[in-house]
């Protein structure tokens, strides 16, 4: 029988991978469980995703892009009006506002990184990329500070159950962010911290 010409497998394994770490968690996944849940035969995930570290690295990027869709949705990072503390408060709220499995699952899998040093550079990426994008309105000590507030904030709605509250999100966000005009957009981000 002729191999099938399939473009759309790895992603299908990588979606299964997801909805499998979303029901059963990171122990549940095995590359078995992967290849049923996305009805393809086993060695099709073995060969686009040799261990099963790779194949959680590719879930872990493809998660990481739920929170990026929520930032580039509202857009309000870019104009040096808009107040930071409440926009980075919008976005959580709109990301915890979605579906909380896919955030506990984004979470999960960024958390599978204490066990799995292969997932570190991943999630350490997306912090990271957090940071230099709030560079461009506060110091590079001020956004890593932030991205950790955020971290914890959502953490504690998660672990918690209880409900976002925006406004105290807002205000401890803003405690930490000092005063005064961020960098010059001509400039670029700060370098003084």
């Amino acid at each position: 029988m002729p191999r099938r010409y399939d473009p759309e497998r790895r992603q299908r394994i990588i979606d299964a991978a997801i909805r499998v770490v979303g029901e059963k968690g990171i122990a549940g996944l095995s590359h078995r469980s992967a290849a049923a849940e996305a009805d393809v035969p086993l060695g099709s995930t073995t060969y686009h995703f040799s261990t099963l570290d790779e194949l959680l690295i590719a879930a872990l990027r493809q998660a990481n892009e739920g929170f990026a869709k929520v930032i580039a949705a509202r857009g309000g990072l870019e104009d040096p009006r808009t107040d930071l503390a409440e926009e980075l408060a919008g976005w959580m709220g709109d990301w915890l506002a979605g579906d909380r499995t896919g955030v506990e699952l984004e979470y999960e899998l960024y958390l599978a990184a204490l066990r799995r040093p292969a997932l570190r550079p991943v999630a350490a990426e997306w912090a990271q990329d957090l940071a230099e994008m709030l560079s461009r309105r506060t110091d590079p000590v001020t956004a890593r500070a932030l991205v950790a507030l955020m971290d914890g904030i959502c953490l504690q709605v998660l672990l918690t159950g209880a409900s976002y509250d925006e406004r105290y999100a807002r205000e401890v966000l803003a405690r930490v962010i000092p005063p005064g005009p961020g960098p010059d957009p001509d400039l670029g981000p700060r370098s003084d911290a």
